[in-house]
C-alpha cells in the first residue's frame, strides 16, 4: 500500500504555543521540530506494521518543521511542489494521513487553530467549513484517495471524522479556549489559543503508533468512504482586519469541475457586504 502522510506542526503534543514553538525564530523551534519528526515516526511504524509498502513524508509547515536526518529510514521525504495543490498527491496512492495536525480557524477548544494563517474567519466550499485538512482531504476525494488517519488536538479529530466519517483519529492533546475568536483581528487572534492540556510526547507517540497501525488495517480491508463532492464548486472566505476598526473582507471564487483547480485560484478579496 502506498501512503502520503501530510504533516503540520501545531498539533503535535507539547508544542506549546506558536510565539516560542512555531516559527523559525522561536526559541523552542529546534525541540518542536524534533517532538514533530518522533510523532511522523510513530506513525510510519505503524503503518509499515498494518502493511504500508510506501509512506511519502510530505513537510507542510510553513517554514518546515521536519529534522530529516531523523526521520525512519524506509519513507521518502518531500518539500516544495509544483503546482501547489495537491501536493504530490495523485490516484497511485491507497490512502492519505496526517500528523501534527491543527483545528480549522474558528474553531472551539482547539490549540492555535487557522486555516493557511491566522487571516482568516472561515473558508466554505460549497456551503461546508473547512480547514487545512478539509482542503487536501477533498483534494483526496477528487483523485479516489481516501482520508484515513489523523493525529493533531481533540478539535482538530472532531473536525476530520464529521467531515471524513470512518477516518481513525488519535487526540494528542485539547485546547481548552471556548468561543470562535470572530471578532478579533488577525493578530489578538494568533494570541488567542494558545492553552492546551498536552499528552506526554512519549505517550502521545505510543497512541499515534498503535492508532496509525489501526488506521491501515482498517484502509486494507474496508476502506473509509470519499467525500463526497458535486460539481460545480464555490469557495467563499472571510478574512479578519489587521488593524482594529477596518472591514472583514471576502472573497468568493468557482470552477465548474474541480475542487483542486479552485484551490489553485487567487482570491479575490472586498470589503464583506
Amino acid at each position: 500500500m502506498r501512503i502520503m502522510l501530510m504533516t503540520d506542526m501545531e498539533g503535535v503534543a507539547g508544542v506549546k504555543d506558536l510565539e516560542n514553538w512555531c516559527e523559525t525564530t522561536s526559541r523552542y523551534y529546534p525541540l518542536a521540530c524534533e517532538l514533530l519528526t518522533e510523532e511522523i515516526n510513530a506513525a510510519v511504524d505503524g503503518f509499515y506494521a498494518g502493511g504500508a509498502e510506501y509512506v511519502l513524508v510530505a513537510d507542510g509547515h510553513g517554514a518546515g518543521g521536519i529534522l530529516v536526518e531523523r526521520l525512519d529510514f524506509r519513507v521518502e521525504y518531500q518539500r516544495g511542489w509544483y503546482p501547489s495543490w495537491p501536493f504530490g498527491l495523485d490516484n497511485t496512492f491507497d490512502g492519505v494521513a496526517w500528523v501534527g495536525q491543527h483545528a480549522k480557524a474558528s474553531s472551539e477548544y482547539a490549540h492555535i487553530a487557522h486555516t493557511q494563517s491566522f487571516s482568516y474567519i472561515d473558508l466554505f466550499i460549497n456551503g461546508v467549513s473547512i480547514g487545512e485538512f478539509g482542503q487536501f482531504a477533498m483534494c483526496g476525494a477528487e483523485l479516489g484517495v481516501p482520508a484515513f488517519f489523523g493525529s493533531g488536538d481533540l478539535a482538530f479529530t472532531k473536525e476530520a471524522e464529521a467531515l471524513a466519517p470512518g477516518i481513525v483519529t488519535c487526540a494528542v492533546k485539547r485546547g481548552v479556549m471556548p468561543g470562535t475568536g470572530g471578532e478579533l483581528t488577525k493578530d489578538e487572534y494568533s494570541k488567542r489559543n494558545a492553552g492546551a492540556v498536552h499528552t506526554p510526547p512519549l505517550r502521545a507517540r505510543q497512541m499515534i503508533r498503535e492508532s496509525a497501525e489501526k488506521a491501515i488495517r482498517k484502509l486494507k480491508t474496508a476502506p473509509p468512504p470519499l467525500i463526497p463532492l458535486k460539481a460545480p464548486f464555490e469557495r467563499v472566505a472571510m478574512f479578519r482586519p489587521d488593524n482594529p476598526g477596518e472591514p472583514r473582507t471576502c472573497s468568493r471564487e468557482r470552477h465548474e469541475s474541480s475542487v483542486i483547480a479552485l484551490l489553485a485560484m487567487p482570491f479575490n478579496a472586498e470589503p464583506c457586504s
